[in-house]
């Protein structure tokens, strides 16, 4: 009896330490906890850094919205903006480096060079999210195969735990993202098909190689 009045007391202070917590707790933090509870359910035990990653807070958005280009700001109008940060992307053809910026609205992805749209992906079209295990930043977002998109989209994100988190929660499909070992698959446009490989080496770069293939080391 006593060991069950007990266990029934530990229950009810844990519960009422939760409770205190829980009603402590600034909408900030709370805001916080929701992000890396996705982030841990995405890449926990998947991908190379996401340890080191739980101690950094992700930050509300890396660029602020009077930081992007105001004609950039008039395509977008009647959009709430949600998150913006630089990227490198890369070409799906030659893989050229090019810098530009990820804008996350309510409902799209753009991505953005200086005045430009360069691709809009509605976050009801987005067919995946794919990224590799390792340490790399490379992330690939799929869309349809359609006349309205050139292709999928390679991007380097120097912050890839907070950047892929805000996206999959936005468009509300955490479901869709993939950690891949080894390779993946990606479509240029047309119908065509390109190959990523993912090595280690003793230091980062990213390339095509003999085969055509980008490799990322």
């Amino acid at each position: 009896f006593l060991m069950q009045t007990s266990e029934m007391l530990r229950k009810i202070c844990m519960r009422n330490l939760v409770r205190k917590y829980c009603r402590g707790l600034t909408a900030e933090r709370k805001v916080q906890l929701q992000q890396k509870v996705v982030t841990s359910a995405v890449f926990c035990g998947k991908k190379e850094g996401y340890l080191e990653s739980l101690s950094q807070p992700f930050l509300d958005t890396r660029l602020k919205e009077n930081d992007l280009n105001p004609k950039v700001l008039q395509l977008i109008r009647g959009e709430n903006i949600k998150y913006v940060t630089p990227v490198i992307k890369y070409d799906r053809n030659g893989f050229k480096a090019r810098e530009r910026l990820l804008v996350l609205t309510q409902s799209s992805a753009y991505v953005v060079e200086m005045a430009k749209i360069k691709q809009k992906i509605e976050y009801s079209t987005l067919k995946g999210i794919s990224t590799s295990n390792l340490s790399d930043g490379i992330v690939v977002i799929h869309v349809p195969e359609d006349n309205k998109q050139k292709g999928d989209v390679i991007l380097q994100c120097e912050h890839l735990f907070e950047t892929v988190t805000k996206l999959c929660m936005l468009a509300n499909k955490q479901s869709v993202v993939k950690v891949v070992k080894g390779s993946l698959r990606f479509r240029v446009g047309s119908g065509k098909e390109g190959t990523m490989v993912f090595t280690v080496g003793p230091e980062p770069q990213v390339f095509k190689d003999k085969t055509g293939q980008l490799t990322v080391v």
